[in-house]
């Protein structure tokens, strides 16, 4: 079995009462705007009994090309990336899970320097497409998931999601708590995003999308 069939089987058999207790799968170090390093990170997840975690860090790998935290086996830690990108005039997050994390037509798109992880204003003039990231996030073995569907502008949502299948999409970011200030920005129901999901049988991923300390509460 190739890679990436291994990362959507995964993905696949993960529930929502799985992410309610204990698997994160959007979390940023400071590698990206995090408060935490990936070490930190770590140390806080196996205190909290999380099982399973994946460092989303925003159009950067380095958190696992500089620290040794994919031989973790407690909690298991799969790789990811939080890629900005901009798709019918509307800024969208496009998450990579599985992916290689040497793979040069993944790095191509990767930030050239720090102000590119963390900044809002520079991440906003950014020029990727999610048909160019989603193509580089299958050729690094990954599987490409949209982060918290629920915040962007769209009068269909159903439409918005249904126009990026043929693109690639493999699945949405369905358990997310929708804080901070993602919470003032949601235009739609996170049962909403649900159920476009298992109307296109999209993988269903969640995660907190914490910059600090990890969180159970994001279902």
């Amino acid at each position: 079995m190739d890679t990436q069939n291994t990362i959507k089987n995964l993905l696949k058999s993960l529930t929502k009462k799985d992410y309610q207790a204990g698997v994160n799968l959007h979390i940023h170090s400071t590698f990206s705007d995090g408060k935490l390093t990936p070490q930190e990170l770590l140390q806080d997840a196996k205190d909290k009994g999380f099982t399973l975690i994946a460092i989303s860090d925003h159009n950067t790998v380095e958190a696992y090309k500089q620290t040794d935290i994919l031989n973790s086996e407690f909690p298991k830690v799969i790789t990811a990336i939080e890629f900005d990108c901009w798709y019918k005039g509307v800024l969208v997050h496009m998450l990579g899970y599985g992916i290689d994390i040497n793979n040069p037509e993944l790095l191509k798109y990767c930030a050239k320097n720090k102000k590119e992880t963390e900044a809002d204003l520079i991440r906003l003039f950014n020029h990727r497409h999610p048909k160019d990231i989603i193509k580089a996030i299958h050729l690094a073995g990954g599987v490409a998931v949209l982060a918290h569907p629920a915040c962007y502008w769209a009068i269909s949502l159903d439409k918005f999601i249904k126009s990026l299948i043929p693109l690639g999409l493999d699945g949405v970011e369905a358990f997310y708590p929708y804080r901070r200030h993602r919470g003032i920005i949601k235009f739609h129901k996170a049962s909403t995003v649900q159920k476009i999901g298992n109307e296109y049988n999209l993988i269903l991923t969640g995660g907190s999308d914490d910059h600090g300390t990890l969180d159970f509460n994001y279902v």
